[in-house]
């Protein structure tokens, strides 16, 4: 029983991922429905432009990946 519980959530977990939107590339100017942000990403402490991806749900309720650049926090000035 316990093995067709675990094998039910596993097959429940990948349908979802398989439905799951790919993360967009942000342009500059891009316009953006952003009505909560769920996670902003991490920025490393590296001194270079870096991509880092945030989550956040529209004005409809619908999640999204968005993938933007920022600059690293290594730099020192």
């Amino acid at each position: 029983m316990k093995k067709l519980i675990t094998l039910a959530a596993l097959t429940l977990g990948f349908a979802a991922a398989a439905h799951a939107e790919p993360a967009q590339t942000y342009s500059y100017g891009q316009k953006l429905d952003i009505a909560k942000v769920i996670d902003a990403g991490d920025i490393p402490d590296v001194c270079a432009v870096v991509p880092v991806t945030m989550t956040y749900e529209d004005s409809q309720g619908q999640r999204h990946s968005l993938v933007y650049r920022v600059m690293g926090k290594g730099c020192s000035n």
